[in-house]
């Protein structure tokens, strides 16, 4: 492997730990096979000075061929024997493809299958997640700002894309469609249900009192009835009488009014307006007139021009906001925010619905998209450097595999122990 290899695999303190420690067991069951060989040899030789050096050739023989036959199943599972293409070596490496395959499919059936997710997104509190964020005054003014950012961009991509156009006209056809009459029968059944027409109705009387006795308007009345007087009453100034009496005879009218709850003239605008209701919802003539006058008004130019100058002028507002001229909308995002983090950390049900709603949208995108996480972890193995991948399971796992040397060694030797024992035993018989 080379060097660059080995560093991006030994990248921090634990793995280069690791490494070494790997390196002195590897050295201590090399050491302990050749130390087998070494007494195997020695009491070969010294086998006929005395029968006893048989049983220490016998463990020493047959704990080397132990040692050596766990040393090749190690080394087996990782590379090739001493680089020999030997037949089913290297297995790691030659299964790369069905290993990463069958991990692929174990992930998707064992992990990503419907109960188990179901089961553990179950567990997780997102609400309560989301209300503590929120309640933290840093990220909600770290929220706001960045929703500010993204605002003009928004704005002008609706502009450029025709959203505006679009929009502004679905919601012309919409406000076409709608039926006023049955809408305003229900608004005035309220209006004179609740008796705010008779505080409408004081107002009234109030202000046309102080219309009525303003000087200028007392100076058209007597124009205009100087006008309709013949020629021998204005000599006589009678146009003056006419004013005083008809303006003291109105205000002293309105003032009766005014003062008196029961007053016959309340009566009559009642019995009008109770009957208006029912006009405006089964007389098609005024619900014709209502829709008349609703396509002249969203007709007329001045309303277009209305919402253009309604949206440059928020659409100024925003920028400003967005470019830190103005702090205003920011504060207000982060106090809406922040409210709403507090009322849904106080609204248990609320949380449990956003729970449900988060737990069915998260389990059917698992649910779509299982099949292609399998892919994608198949497809990652496979792509992996098996060299790197060889040496990182090594490192985390070989200190254990090699302890298989030594128990090989050990096991070899008392079996060849208990084997050359029996086989003095029935010579002697």
């Amino acid at each position: 492997m080379a060097d660059t290899e080995k560093f991006v695999l030994i990248a921090d303190a634990g793995d280069i730990a690791r490494a070494a420690e790997l390196r002195r067991i590897k050295a201590l069951a090399t050491l302990v096979l050749g130390a087998c060989v070494g007494v195997l040899i020695v009491a070969k030789m010294m086998e006929r000075m005395h029968p006893a050096f048989g049983f220490v050739a016998a463990f020493a023989e047959a704990a080397t061929i132990g040692g050596l036959a766990d040393w090749y199943a190690v080394v087996a599972l990782f590379r090739r024997p001493l680089g020999l293409p030997i037949p089913h070596t290297a297995i790691i490496q030659q299964n790369q493809h069905r290993i990463a395959d069958k991990l692929g499919e174990f992930i998707e059936v064992h992990f990503l299958s419907p109960l188990p997710v179901d089961a553990k997104l179950r567990e997780v509190d997102f609400a309560r997640f989301i209300s503590d964020w929120l309640t933290d005054a840093k990220k909600s003014a770290d929220l706001a700002r960045f929703v500010l950012r993204l605002l003009p961009e928004a704005l002008n991509a609706a502009e450029t894309s025709g959203l505006k156009s679009y929009v502004t006209r679905r919601i012309v056809t919409q406000l076409q469609g709608v039926d006023l009459a049955p809408l305003a029968a229900g608004t005035l059944r309220g209006f004179i249900a609740e008796g705010r027409h008779k505080g409408m109705l004081d107002d009234l009387l109030q202000s046309l009192h102080e219309t009525l006795n303003k000087p200028e308007t007392l100076a058209l009345l007597r124009e205009k009835i100087r006008d309709e007087l013949p020629t021998l009453l204005k000599l006589y100034r009678a146009d003056k009488f006419l004013l005083n009496k008809i303006a003291a005879s109105a205000t002293s009218f309105f003032e009766e009014v005014r003062a008196d709850p029961d007053h016959p003239f309340r009566g009559e605008v009642d019995r009008i307006l109770l009957t208006l209701p029912d006009k405006l919802a089964n007389d098609k003539a005024y619900a014709d007139r209502l829709d008349g006058l609703k396509r002249d008004l969203l007709a007329r130019p001045e309303l277009a021009t209305l919402a253009n100058d309604i949206w440059a002028n928020v659409k100024t507002f925003i920028d400003r906001n967005a470019n830190g001229e103005s702090q205003v909308l920011q504060h207000h995002l982060t106090n809406v925010f922040v409210e709403a983090g507090t009322q849904l950390a106080a609204d248990s049900e609320m949380r449990a619905e956003i729970n449900k709603g988060i737990v069915v949208v998260l389990r059917s995108f698992i649910a779509d998209q299982k099949s292609g996480v399998s892919r994608f972890i198949s497809d990652q193995v496979k792509s992996w450097n098996m060299n790197q991948l060889i040496n990182l399971i090594e490192i985390n796992i070989g200190k254990d595999l090699q302890y298989i040397r030594f128990n090989g060694a050990l096991i070899g030797g008392l079996a060849g122990l208990a084997l050359h024992s029996a086989e003095m035993l029935v010579k002697a018989l």
